[in-house]
This record gives structure tokens, sequence and C-alpha cells, in this order.
């Protein structure tokens, strides 16, 4: 059963810094893509950033910049660390993986971030 748990959201200042972590379970599983989305009250989930297994980065405009993905393939945990965080960028964030030849897109149960002007 594959589980990803998020940890590293909380309430920080404009301009102000945070560091989001991922574990994704499943031993001997391959990660294809591992990434993040965000959500606001009242919209669309959103793409933010993700990463092949390979090494490849993919950022949404909004963040390019401040937001920095990185993931340890051995461990299966991603990492999002976000820097000159803006009030825009509060929103519950999830991290998503994706297993290799099709077996399977997850999701975990979110993080709050919230940035304060």
């Amino acid at each position: 059963q594959v589980q990803l748990v998020e940890s590293g959201g909380g309430l920080v200042q404009a301009g102000g810094s945070l560091g989001l972590s991922c574990a994704a379970s499943g031993s001997g599983v391959s990660f294809g893509v591992m990434g993040w989305y965000r959500q606001a009250p009242g919209k669309q989930r959103e793409f933010v950033a993700a990463m092949t297994r390979a090494g490849s980065t993919y950022y949404a405009d909004s963040v390019k910049g401040r937001f920095t993905i990185s993931r340890d393939n051995a461990k299966n945990t991603v990492h999002l660390q976000m820097n000159s965080l803006k009030p825009e960028d509060t929103a519950v964030y999830y991290c998503n993986s994706q297993r290799q030849l099709g077996l399977g897109d997850y999701w975990g149960q979110g993080t709050q971030v919230t940035v304060s002007s």
C-alpha cells in the first residue's frame, strides 16, 4: 500500500521561508515523477513543481526563482524549499508521486502553508 505523508507546513511572514517534505511508502517501489501541487480555498488545485527520477525539474512560472524541488530516490522522499514567500502562496500543499510503468498515481493528505502580509 503506497502512502504519502507531508510535513513542514506552517505560518510564516511574507518574505520568509519554509521547507516541505514528503515521504512515500513502499520499499522497492520506483516513482517516475514526484512533485507538489497546491490548492487555495475556492480555487482549483494547481501545479507547483515536479522532479523526475533522472533529475529533470519543472516549476510553475509563479514560483520560479523562489522554490526549489529536490528528491532522494533511495528514500522515496521529495522536498520543496520555499523562499521569498508571498501571501498568494497561501494554500494547502499536496505531495504527488507517480509510479513507473503506470502502476499508480498517489496524493498525500496535504499540509497547510499560510503566509501573512
